[in-house]
């Protein structure tokens, strides 16, 4: 009493195998997951720029969706736009390609509380001079 258990409709040749059809995402979903991580942890650092000690005030943080370009006076007068060095004379020229490029949000300045504040009010005339009207001052929250 002898079975036959390869008879039947599939054809299966011996020595040969099958190509498998299926793709194995798990390598795919392993990479992701430490992205995921990795961009997690990275994010928060990227936010701030140049180190600069920011005057304390009372004020109410404003409450604003997307990211913002700022312009910072250091201690030492070193101008940046975000973390960018540029001269005191290139200030206009380099915020006015800015704003040829499409943006029209607020701008704010981060003057450092040991730099005068004519150097810090010069540095908001010269952006305002660029074309800018929507100016802010970034401060520390008061103790």
């Amino acid at each position: 009493m002898g079975v036959n258990l390869n008879s039947g409709g599939g054809r299966h040749r011996p020595g040969r195998t099958q190509p498998m059809a299926e793709i194995n995402v798990t390598p795919l979903v392993d990479v992701m997951l430490v992205l995921l991580i990795v961009f997690m942890v990275a994010a928060p650092l990227l936010t701030v720029g140049v180190a600069v000690d920011l005057p304390e005030t009372a004020a109410n943080p404003i409450q604003d969706q997307g990211e913002p370009l700022t312009v910072t006076v250091s201690a030492d007068g070193t101008i940046y736009v975000q973390e960018t060095p540029v001269e005191y004379e290139n200030l206009v020229p380099h915020l006015e390609a800015v704003a040829t490029a499409g943006y029209d949000q607020r701008i704010f300045i981060r003057g450092d509380e040991n730099r005068a504040y004519g150097d810090v009010v010069r540095v908001m005339g010269r952006i305002n001079a660029a074309g800018f009207r929507r100016i802010g001052l970034v401060t520390d929250q008061e103790q």
